[in-house]
């Protein structure tokens, strides 16, 4: 229950931003916050947990090339068993009118916590994310991701989530 009261006071804080920046007029917008939650590995019953994360994204290292417009990507995601993971990568974004289209991929860090033991510490997540612009300066989107170990490790178990997401450009 303390999560669901987080991620609720976490999305009114950033809800509020995004109309208080809008009424700033705000002209220069080259960062872009991603903050997430979702449920981690929803396909392993005995293993799925909820999950909150953060992404950034610096528009001023885009580069427009033959596969779209590429950007970099940091960000981390913890889950309700203290699993975590820390990555950075590279993501695509195709637009659409209002609709984005945003594949990653981010190599990264796993940590177990009381989680999923995925395998081994370094692991791979591909995501496809769709998400529709609210303003200038602000999106809501779904993503799902699966994170791999490309049997790295003797094992290689995965994990599927899905997420929604709120983006705003600061």
């Amino acid at each position: 229950m303390k999560l669901k009261n987080f991620l609720t006071s976490l999305f009114l804080v950033f809800f509020t931003f995004s109309v208080n920046a809008e009424e700033l007029n705000i002209k220069n917008q080259n960062t872009e916050f991603n903050v997430y939650t979702g449920m981690f590995d929803f396909s392993d019953d005995g293993k799925k947990s909820t999950l909150l994360g953060f992404q950034h994204q610096n528009e001023n290292l885009n580069k427009d090339t033959f596969l779209g417009n590429l950007s970099p990507i940091t960000g981390a995601l913890i889950t309700a068993d203290a699993a975590g993971y820390l990555y950075t990568g590279v993501q695509a974004q195709y637009k659409l009118g209002a609709l984005n289209i945003t594949p990653s991929f981010t190599p990264g860090l796993y940590f177990e916590g009381d989680g999923k033991d995925l395998g081994h510490l370094i692991e791979f997540k591909s995501e496809l994310q769709f998400s529709l612009d609210l303003s200038n300066t602000s999106e809501l989107g779904f993503s799902y991701n699966h994170i791999s170990n490309a049997s790295l490790g003797d094992k290689n178990p995965g994990a599927n989530s899905y997420i929604f997401n709120f983006l705003k450009n600061f």
